[in-house]
Parts: structure tokens; sequence; C-alpha cells
């Protein structure tokens, strides 16, 4: 079976047709269980997500502050494996039709093996993996895997990115280009700078793909003001958060459900 970039690609395009800014969701598989998950990322997609990332819990994860580490500690604790993580993709593309993507650190999938992570994640329906640790030049493996199942390879690009290097990182990925607001982990933060605004103009005149901005968005209003500059919205701890700080699960859910309402409000409110 093959993967889902293509409908991923249709996704943005749609957005963009609708001069808005689409909004990828992100939550780590596992957390709180399996099973919630599913239930909470289909809330997030109910609530107006377009895409969502799944992530793949990871005992290091450098690249993520505390709000996501708590969840990936809760999943960690759970037993997640991957076997589970493609299980989210599938049930969450499954009932909602979707794209879903997995985010991932490197090791897990050189571990799994890259060309059965691959097929296992077309054959889940997955439209593609978000990498932000695998350096290009070491990429050659992954990306002729996932282009042959159909899946999308999303890099990284951060505000430290000088151009010949974006040059680079775009040209060897599919799908979009996730642009990192700001340096640092994730979580949410005040306010999404300058730098975000300066990337995303940078990056998009060395490619035609879509630039979406992640890191430190939490609210409409950070939603709103990405949307003015980016072609996606990218929010991932002001999710895990709502779950975190829920009395039980079904506020949790409703609490994700309405977040995902605001967000989707605020990446249409372009000028």
């Amino acid at each position: 079976m093959a993967g889902n970039i293509e409908l991923l690609n249709s996704v943005l395009a749609a957005a963009r047709s609708e001069n808005r800014a689409a909004l990828v969701g992100y939550l780590p598989a596992g957390f709180p269980t399996v099973a919630d998950g599913v239930r909470a990322i289909t809330a997030m997609l109910d609530g107006g997500c377009d895409v969502v990332e799944v992530g793949l819990p990871h005992s290091d994860p450098v690249l993520d502050g505390p709000v996501i580490q708590t969840a990936d500690d809760i999943a960690l604790r759970g037993g997640i494996k991957i076997t589970d993580v493609l299980r989210t993709v599938k049930e969450a593309h499954e009932i909602t039709g979707a794209p879903v993507l997995v985010m991932t650190y490197w090791n897990p999938v050189d571990a799994y093996g890259v060309e059965r992570f691959a097929a296992d994640l077309a054959a889940a329906g997955g439209a593609g993996c978000i990498l932000p640790d695998l350096p290009v030049e070491e990429s050659e493996v992954w990306r002729k895997a996932a282009e042959q199942h159909g899946l999308a390879t999303v890099f990284v690009v951060a505000p430290s990115s000088r151009d010949d290097r974006l040059a680079k990182i775009t040209a060897a990925g599919s799908g979009f280009v996730y642009a990192a607001s700001l340096m640092g982990v994730t979580g949410t933060r005040e306010s999404v700078g300058q730098e975000a605004q300066d990337l995303v103009r940078r990056t998009r005149a060395m490619t035609s793909l879509p630039v979406c901005v992640g890191l430190g968005v939490s609210n409409a209003e950070q939603a709103a003001q990405v949307a003015q500059f980016a072609d996606g919205v990218i929010v991932g701890s002001a999710f895990v958060k709502r779950l975190l700080e829920a009395p039980d699960l079904d506020s949790g859910l409703a609490a994700v459900r309405t977040l995902a309402g605001e967000l989707a409000e605020g990446v249409r409110k372009r000028a």
C-alpha cells in the first residue's frame, strides 16, 4: 500500500486556495494511553486541525521541552512500542481521513529497519515522516525508501540555517518544510517573533514547498500572527498541556477540541 503524500499535498494546497494557513497538530503516541491518544488526535482533527503529527516517544528527546517530555515519559512508562505508533497513525487516519505523519528521532527508525519502517508506515496510511535530527547528507537511504512507499520526508530548518544550507535541505525534502520559529526546544511562548518570519522568507526563496512554522504557538492570537506569513501553523505543546491539566479524559478531549477550534479560527484571520 502506498503512503499518503498526495493527500498531504492536496490538504495543504486546499488551505492555500482558501487563502489561509493550514493547522497542523502534534501529539505523542501512547499519551495518555494508546487508545486514548487516538481519541485525542481524533478530537484535534474534529476540532479543526488539517493535519496531525504523531510523535514517537523517545527516552532522550533533546528537542522537546518539559511539556512534551512529560507526555513522552507517560507513554514510555505505559510500554509504548513502534507498533503502537503505527496503530495510532492507522486508526487516526481511518477515523478522520486526514493526513497523519510521524515525527521521530532517527535512532528508533534505524533500529526498526529503514525499509521496514517506511513500508509499515505506508501500510498504516501514513503521509510521511518528520525527522528533526537526521542530517540531509545522511538521509538518502531513508528518502529512497520513503519515495518508494509514497511518503513525505519533512526536514526541519532553523533561524541559524544559512541560505546555502536551506537550499540543500529544501531540495531533499517533500511534503512541506518544518520551520522552527526560534532556537531552542518545543514549548509554549509569549510570542513568536521576527526570526520566524525572516526564516520563512528565506526558505521560500529556495523552494516551492509549503513552509509550516512550529515551536511556541499556543493560542489563536499567535496562530493568526504566524498565519500572516507561513503556509502552516504547527501546535504541539499547547495540546499536550490541555490533556495534562485536565481532571479527566473527557474534559481533556473537550479542551483539545476547543483549542483546535480556536486555532482553526486563528489561521483563517489573514489580512
